[in-house]
Order: C-alpha cells, then structure tokens, then sequence
C-alpha cells in the first residue's frame, strides 16, 4: 500500500512540475510612496509603465519629486496615443467578446498616475522594487 501511494505521488509531483515548468514566472512590481498606499502591478504591465516614463525597467528603481511632472506628462500622452489607435474591426463573435475583455493602458495607467500626482503634492519620491 505504501508503495502504492508512493507512485502516486511521484507521478502527481511530477505532472505539476512538467506543468508549471511550461509557464514563464510572473512577477510582480510593487511601487511605494509615503504619500499614497502601494500600487501592485503584473511585470508585463509594471514594465511597460516604467518604460512608458523613461526609466529602465529592472529589479527597483525610483522616480524623484523632481522627475514626477515628466512622467505624468509622458503616460498621458501614451494613453492619448494608445486611444487614437484603431481597435482591431473583426466580425466574429469570439473577437468581439475578446476587445470587450481587452484592458486599455488608461486603465492600467490611472492608478499609477493618481500616485504620482499625489506624491507629486506631497513632494515625495515614489520607488519601485520587483
């Protein structure tokens, strides 16, 4: 019976590995400043974000008082680029079920943004670390 048992588990373990072997990781970025709570965001979008303002995406980094005014100003001209671009026009079903779940970069910038125009207000540093 233990033997059994044994096996089992064996092949369990090693279907999870061979299936969680297959995805890449994910991480997170995890943005702080003493003005405003923490903001967590996926690394696909964490990265993009620091990009988006200028910075080298990487394990942490910081965006300074005096950086914060360029920054804003650089993701909102994103999301007014990213809006003036045409979603794709499909006829199927399944595409159009697929555009009403795409999550635009307005969404994805706003609460980075309502971060650091409050850290803006308060004249703090926001920083982020991976």
């Amino acid at each position: 019976m233990y033997a059994a048992r044994k096996t089992r588990f064996e092949t369990l373990s090693k279907t999870l590995s061979d299936n969680l072997s297959d995805r890449p990781l994910t991480m997170l970025y995890k943005f702080k400043s003493r003005a405003t709570a923490d903001l967590i965001m996926l690394e696909p979008q964490g990265r993009q974000i620091v990009t988006l303002i200028g910075k080298t995406p990487g394990t942490s980094g910081i965006v300074t008082a005096a950086q914060i005014p360029a920054a804003i100003a650089a993701l909102e001209a994103a999301v007014i680029a990213d809006e003036a671009q045409p979603e794709a026009q499909e006829n199927d079903e399944s595409a159009a079920e697929e555009r009403h779940d795409v999550v635009r970069l307005r969404q994805r910038a706003a609460p980075f943004i309502e971060m650091l125009k409050r850290s803006a207000a308060a004249d703090v540093d926001v920083v982020w670390g991976v």
